[in-house]
């Protein structure tokens, strides 16, 4: 549904953008288009795929020769969104948690953006309502056959709009007729938690130039979804959580929150072959007294890193994707690492490459086969400042992001065609591969390079760190053909579907070759991630499983999950019982003996569910 039309509020033009001289100006998007790709590897021998990159203190070489960097483009944007102005940083202000000395390592860039939240003398961010208007003054507004669309995905904990801007070329903004265009989706998710508030801003931006600017030419090649504030009430409240205290992005695989069910539909609805997920992270705090340092980096970046992941959709991510976008970013004089984090114990000096566990909105959607970027700028706990710097690196991360799609449309789609052919085929263990139920990092030493708070000098720090580019197998079990579930298991079956797993009903009622879980230990806990226990956490059920291979019971009207289909490694997220994010685990399922896994193919009827 789109917004109401009505008076909207205006912000002012800006004389066309003369910064990134090298590559900026409208022909660079065009070329863009036409730009030749490289070839996707051949899909045939497994000895063609490369082991992942061992542990390092540095980046890993490239995966294959196959796949080739995307030449990085720095396109800016510009006209109403945003004004020329000159390179000179500002002193840090009284409030500043560091001296002048940091402050001055950031200086704001030569151009200023121009948001409803970043005008001069703002106080204070977007609001919700002034986010509302800014997309309905778009979709008010189709240009040049592009059709911007607001699309009404839901409601928050408190009742306000979640909103989603669609950018196509399609006649229509259902989801059917963009798909039937061809093109690949980018989905861009700002602000999912409330007190990191620069990618929602970048995404405004973003979203009026491919509505109305320089990015516009990229829409003849990709179709673009942008969430510019997935949490409302956390950025009404400026918390990280949603309004009864959910961290929405450990959400979605359970699904509680109605923030993360509409993101799901809006995935499942689009089919989305990309996705961006801004973010921002803590500075100063616990960084400080851990390591008497400020934390440096203009953006940290991770793709999905969890267990039972594609090699090729991540081997794409590295070369198509995150490669292109540390060339952009460099470019701009911003610097970039892979995303770290630590817990919140100051006692424990570990650093983690962001989580392994499959309940993030970057692990989720890799589960889907999606590429699936996190960007993270320095913002938590330094209020505005740097916040032109914070957009524009955001803007930078975007921008790369759109440009490296519309270069590789076609192996995209190849690309998604072939990954879902080979999730599907591993049921039943077919291709000897395994169900890898339980995965860890691996544990490194790494140099990371962060401030001195008092000179602003670079300082040297060496971490012990848990590195996601390598997974160590904790677990790991015979892939079944699909998994059983009771009729009582509603509440699952409605998630999984949520998620877009095709479920099938028992028709006729039979018996099948399966294993039963048998519990030999159970205690309960909280869900953990790396920064400690997660927001909200209830207790769970922490239970350690054998199986029991015999015959199972498929009443009619229970349910049948097959793993030969291409969502089957979001489906042993969600069913296998002895992890914390299990269905299982967190009471979605009740019982364990509401699932078994079936490991020949069903005989009887079923049918699917709509």
């Amino acid at each position: 549904m789109v917004s109401s039309n009505g008076p909207r509020p205006t912000y002012p033009l800006a004389t066309p953008l003369k910064l990134f001289r090298q590559a900026a100006n409208a022909a660079t998007v065009l070329a863009l288009a036409a730009c030749s790709s490289t070839p996707l590897p051949p899909w045939h021998p497994a000895a063609a795929v490369p082991p992942r990159p061992a542990v390092a203190a540095k980046p890993a070489a490239p995966v294959a020769q196959a796949l080739t960097d995307t030449p990085a483009v720095a396109q800016p944007v510009a006209r109403a969104s945003i004004t020329e102005t000159d390179a000179s940083h500002t002193a840090a202000p009284d409030s500043a948690p560091y001296s002048a000395a940091v402050a001055a390592r950031f200086p704001d860039p030569a151009i200023a953006y121009s948001t409803p939240g970043l005008l001069p003398g703002r106080t204070s961010f977007s609001s919700n309502t002034e986010v509302a208007d800014w997309l309905a003054t778009l979709s008010d507004k189709p240009s040049r056959g592009v059709h911007p669309s607001v699309l009404r995905i839901g409601l928050s904990q408190q009742g306000v709009p979640l909103e989603a801007l669609l950018l196509t070329r399609a006649s229509s903004p259902d989801a059917p007729t963009v798909i039937a265009t061809g093109r690949p989706t980018v989905l861009i998710v700002a602000q999912q938690h409330g007190n990191e508030p620069a990618g929602s801003e970048a995404a405004l931006v973003v979203a009026r130039e491919l509505a109305q600017g320089l990015l516009e030419p990229l829409l003849d090649k990709i179709n673009v979804l942008i969430v510019p504030r997935a949490n409302p009430d956390g950025a009404a409240a400026n918390q990280r959580v949603t309004a009864n205290g959910i961290d929405m992005n450990r959400d979605h695989l359970l699904l509680n929150s109605p923030e993360a069910r509409a993101l799901a539909q809006l995935g499942h609805d689009y089919q989305p072959t990309v996705v961006l997920d801004a973010h921002e992270y803590t500075v100063v705090g616990r960084y400080l007294e851990k390591f008497a340092a400020i934390q440096k980096f203009d953006a940290l970046l991770q793709y999905a890193m969890t267990a039972n992941m594609p090699e090729f959709l991540t081997r794409a991510s590295e070369e198509w994707y995150r490669r292109p976008v540390v060339s952009a970013l460099k470019s701009q004089g911003l610097t970039s690492e892979w995303y770290y984090t630590t817990s919140t114990d100051i006692d424990d000096h570990v650093v983690s490459m962001g989580g392994t566990e499959p309940d993030t909105g970057r692990n989720v959607n890799g589960l889907k086969n999606t590429v699936s970027m996190l960007i993270e700028t320095r913002g938590v706990g330094i209020g505005r400042l740097h916040i032109q710097r914070r957009v524009h690196t955001q803007v930078t991360a975007m921008v790369s992001m759109l440009q490296s799609t519309a270069t590789r449309a076609e192996q995209l789609g190849q690309l998604r065609s072939y990954i879902d052919r080979e999730v599907s085929s591993q049921a039943c263990g077919r291709t000897g591969s395994k169900a890898i139920v339980a995965a860890g990092p691996t544990s490194a030493q790494y140099e990371l390079t962060m401030l001195n708070p008092s000179t602003g000098a670079d300082k040297k720090v060496s971490v012990d760190w848990n590195s996601a580019l390598e997974l160590q197998t904790l677990k790991s079990r015979t892939r079944p053909c699909g998994y059983w579930l009771s009729a009582a298991s509603t509440a699952a079956v409605d998630r999984l579907q949520l998620l877009g797993v095709q479920v099938m009903r028992v028709v006729d009622a039979g018996t099948v070759l399966g294993d039963l879980y048998r519990a030999t230990s159970h205690s309960t806990g909280v869900r953990q991630d790396v920064r400690g226990s997660i927001a909200d956490a209830q207790p769970v059920n922490l239970t350690e499983v054998e199986l029991v291979r015999g015959l199972v019971d498929t009443p009619q009207g229970s349910f049948y999950v097959p793993l030969g289909q291409p969502l089957a490694n979001l489906v042993l997220a969600a069913l296998e019982p002895d992890t914390q994010n299990s269905y299982f685990a967190n009471h979605i399922l009740p019982n364990l003996s509401d699932t078994a896994r079936i490991m020949a193919e069903p005989t009887g009827a079923l049918e699917k569910l709509p």
